[in-house]
């Protein structure tokens, strides 16, 4: 066999793997030591593969990964994310669909502390969802509202995305972090439209919840110091130059442990829950880490790599066009496997054709994540969609494709935007 049908097959037995369920990581482990033995024998394929664990397991760099995972779940048991709804209830409530308003920024301020797109929406869809319901709001609607917000938590720092994609690009994170903000919150204000929309087409769906005085409206605000002082813990001592990202990840899970204990909401047993939890979600990451990188070591050792740098460079459709292309596939990857898996898999491969091309690492950095977060609520796989429905079984997941669908319109106008207006990512960081 020839390296490119050694190559082909192994994209087909990676397919293959992946519709019998194999979960994704494994699935390219096996597909890459397959290949990767075809060309260069066995044992240096046995050899490959322990180094790959084991540099993966035990590269510094990724220690940013678990903490900021840790911060997340100490953060939830904490139920500072409820704190964070009842606030924002407290001042939006007296609105039309007031309560989904205060789902989406009460997502956008949990997602400063978290990171993670599918532990926000999991984290407001116990919170906020029965809450709604009960206030006689549409189902589906209110599923679609938290998967929408579950989709900050990508872009507002810290996040995992972004960590992964300085340290294979070796682009400074913490200016990741800083131009994730302003797209986060230009995110936010366009769900938000999308809720206005709404409460002009279909108002009996998003009723008006009872008014707050303004004593219950200060008090509910001094309720969220916890979510105030972690984020300001982390941005501001990585950006006043007190630590670095990934000693920011151990301060902030630290802190977040150190506010549960305080405030009598982590014992002994919670926290080696949030332990555990913590574990089981890294060891997940860390087998698509390993499993990436050994698919790629495949493509690497048969050529593919530079055969499509090759290709993507020389398309003759100018800089806009690759780039065009590229974000039509990640849109494509982005509907049927997982944000980190496409990172770890896609980077190497398309980073250079993005550099020769002369655009901004920083820039395109953003528009990565943005694109390939929009798979988490499209069909078929849409993983926020998913983790709602399995919390919520009422809701069918054809009622909360159709209800965020309109957050998703809105979410491809943002990335519009970016492409055409780097400044919009790039002002806070110059």
């Amino acid at each position: 066999m020839s390296q490119t049908e050694i190559a082909l097959s192994g994209f087909a037995l990676l397919v293959v793997l992946l519709l019998i369920r194999v979960p994704v990581g494994v699935a390219m482990a096996i597909a890459g030591f397959a290949g990767f033995s075809l060309v260069v024998g066995i044992d240096p394929a046995v050899s490959m593969l322990s180094q790959v664990a084991f540099n993966s397991l035990t590269a510094y760099e990724f220690s940013i990964i678990p903490m900021f995972i840790l911060m997340g779940t100490f953060a939830a048991r904490s139920d500072l994310s409820l704190e964070m709804f009842r606030a924002s209830q407290a001042w939006l409530g007296r609105f039309r669909g007031g309560m989904a308003y205060s789902a989406l920024v009460a997502s956008a301020g949990f997602a400063a502390v978290n990171g993670s797109s599918m532990a926000t929406a999991a984290t407001m869809t116990r919170v906020a969802l029965p809450e709604m319901e009960r206030n006689g709001y549409d189902s589906g609607l209110a599923a679609g509202v938290i998967a929408a917000g579950g989709t900050l938590g990508i872009m507002i720092p810290p996040s995992a995305v972004f960590a992964l994609y300085g340290f294979i690009t070796q682009q400074d994170v913490a200016d990741l972090f800083m131009a994730g903000i302003l797209p986060g919150l230009l995110g936010l204000a366009l769900y938000a439209s999308v809720i206005v929309l709404y409460t002009f087409v279909r108002p009996a769906s998003l009723p008006v919840a009872e008014g707050s005085g303004w004593a219950q409206k200060l008090r509910a605000l001094r309720s969220v110091w916890a979510i105030a002082l972690l984020f300001a813990l982390i941005i501001g001592g990585i950006y006043g130059g007190i630590f670095t990202v990934t000693e920011a990840a151990g301060i902030g899970a630290f802190g977040a442990w150190l506010i549960g204990v305080l405030r009598g909401r982590l014992g002994l047993r919670t926290t080696l829950a949030c332990l555990a939890e913590a574990l089981a979600m890294s060891a997940a990451i860390f087998t698509l880490v390993i499993g990436a990188l050994t698919f790629g070591y495949f493509l690497t050792v048969t050529g593919t790599t530079t055969a499509l740098i090759g290709w993507l460079a020389n398309q003759p459709v100018g800089p806009y066009g690759v780039l065009t292309l590229i974000l039509l596939g990640y849109l494509i990857l982005g509907a049927v496997m997982d944000e980190l898996a496409i990172t770890l898999l896609t980077l190497p491969i398309v980073f250079p054709v993005i550099v020769s091309l002369g655009f901004d690492p920083i820039w395109f950095g953003v528009i990565f994540v943005m694109t390939v977060t929009l798979g988490v609520n499209t069909p078929p796989i849409g993983m926020n969609v998913f983790v709602i429905n399995s919390m919520a079984r009422h809701i069918g997941l054809g009622r909360i494709y159709r209800a965020v669908m309109p957050f998703v319109g809105v979410d491809l106008v943002r990335l519009l935007l970016l492409v055409l207006f780097p400044a919009i990512s790039l002002w806070l960081v110059s």
